[in-house]
Order: structure tokens, then C-alpha cells, then sequence
């Protein structure tokens, strides 16, 4: 019975792990780990009146307190009020943080289905590689204001939440979802399996995105847009439904990607 029971102990297999299911466990770890520094008054004021935001530190000058007093009321954290000249906290040197700064949890939006299944015929902005966190958070800026159901970059090779971005996001960052997903032709077949046109951005393409969208007016619309340079990778502009230009007045130049996401997503809109 003895060597019976050994031979089950020691001699039995160990299972391991697939590399893909440790990789994924390892960064839900990093995930929830993860926080980051929202600063100025408008990021922190809009952070603090998000009852989505998971809120950890918040510290501000005597003057800052005062001007984000009812936000600071209405969130519950007991700020740390500090000199402005021993303003010391973890954002970009030479950040303007005017005074304010909270330390944060990253936001959880839910699934891609979650964010893009709304209204009668919503629209999506898709970055492909798009990493600088001004141009991304002036995109979830004209997202906000233009009407989309969420932008969509991906979790590697695109930017973070960052105080960078949310500044520059003007308090959209807190409304309009920002998905970061592990592979965009993934995203965008299962954006076209639920009924959504697809079409990427391109210069140099034949088709206008008014023509592109003249007949589908009433289809869900994701709008693809490449880094500023190297635009659409060849894989991306493989997937999608078609290729689209926005309709210059002359031989310029292209737009920065976040004044082509504004003005595209303005022309693919249904009109009354």
C-alpha cells in the first residue's frame, strides 16, 4: 500500500500551463496593479464626479481645493493639501497640473459588445497604432462631442491612459469608452459580424467617405485611422470593407489624425 501510494504522489504528470494562458493571467495581475496620475482641474473635476472611477490618492493646493470643492464633496475623498512650491507627485516634468493631481485606477468599459451595440446606427473610431497620447485624447474628445459609441486602439502599440491624455481629452476620457483590445483585425471581423461597415482611412484612396456611407446611413459605422507617416498596415486595410479619403480642397498635405478622426466622423454621420 505504501509503494502504491508513493507511486501515485511522485509518479503521476504535472499539467502545465499553455505559455498563451500564463501570458494572460500574468498581465490581468499587471492589470490590476496598474494605476496612473490624472492632473489639471478639468481632468481631476470630471475623475472625481465619475462614480465609475476607482479613486486612491488626491492631493491639491489650498487654491485647487477650493475650486474643486463640490467635486471633492460629491466624491468623498479626503484630498492632501500641499504647498505649491513641495508639489511633488509622480506626472510629467513640465506638466501642467494646476494644482491638482489623483491618483487612479485605470476605467473598465466592458466588452467590445458591451460599447458597441447603442444607438440605431452608432460609430466607431479604430486606431491602428495610433500611440501619442495628445492625438488620442483629442479623438476621444471629438468622439465625445460628435456622437460615437467608442474608440477602439490596441493593449499593445497604441497609447495608455495617461494624465497626458486625459488633459488633453478635456473629460472625455470619463464618458467616452476607450477600449484597448489584443488584436484590431480581430475587433474589426467581429465589428463586421455585427453588422457594422468597416472602412480605413487612406490618402490615397478612390473613394470618398460621403460616397462611402450614402447608402448605409442607417448601418453601425467604424472608422479606421493609422498612425500619423506609416498610416493603415497592409493587414489592416485586408480586413476592412473598403478605403475612404476625406474630400480635400487642394494638394496640401494630409490632416493630423485627430482633426481627419473629427472631420471624418462628422461626414459619416446620418443627416436629418
Amino acid at each position: 500500500m505504501r509503494s502504491f501510494l508513493a507511486g501515485r504522489k511522485y509518479g503521476a504528470r504535472t499539467m502545465k500551463k499553455p505559455k498563451w494562458v500564463v501570458q494572460k493571467e500574468q498581465e490581468k495581475k499587471a492589470q490590476g496593479r496598474e494605476t496612473l496620475w490624472l492632473f489639471g482641474l478639468h481632468a481631476v473635476r470630471d475623475a472625481l464626479m465619475n462614480p465609475a472611477r476607482q479613486k486612491l490618492r488626491l492631493v491639491v493646493t489650498l487654491n485647487a481645493q477650493n475650486k474643486l470643492e463640490a467635486a471633492i464633496a460629491q466624491a468623498g475623498i479626503a484630498p492632501e493639501i500641499v504647498d505649491p512650491r513641495k508639489f511633488s507627485v509622480p506626472i510629467d516634468p513640465g506638466s501642467v497640473h494646476q494644482g491638482a493631481a489623483m491618483e487612479v485606477k485605470p476605467l473598465d468599459w466592458g466588452t467590445l459588445e458591451d460599447v458597441c451595440i447603442g444607438p440605431a446606427a452608432p460609430r466607431v473610431v479604430m486606431l491602428d497604432r495610433v500611440t501619442d497620447p495628445h492625438n488620442v485624447g483629442a479623438i476621444l474628445r471629438s468622439a465625445e462631442v460628435l456622437g460615437a459609441s467608442a474608440v477602439i486602439g490596441t493593449r499593445h502599440h497604441s497609447a495608455p491612459e495617461t494624465g497626458a491624455l486625459a488633459k488633453t481629452a478635456s473629460g472625455a476620457l470619463e464618458r467616452q469608452p476607450y477600449l484597448r483590445v489584443r488584436n484590431l483585425a480581430d475587433s474589426i471581423a467581429a465589428l463586421q459580424r455585427m453588422g457594422y461597415l468597416v472602412l480605413g482611412l487612406d490618402g490615397e484612396a478612390e473613394q470618398t467617405i460621403e460616397k462611402a456611407v450614402a447608402d448605409h446611413l442607417d448601418r453601425p459605422v467604424a472608422l479606421v485611422f493609422g498612425a500619423e507617416g506609416p498610416g493603415l498596415r497592409a493587414k489592416t486595410k485586408d480586413v476592412v470593407d473598403g478605403l475612404v479619403r476625406i474630400d480635400a480642397a487642394g494638394g496640401f498635405g494630409s490632416l493630423n489624425v485627430s482633426n481627419a478622426a473629427a472631420i471624418a466622423l462628422y461626414a459619416s454621420r446620418a443627416r436629418a
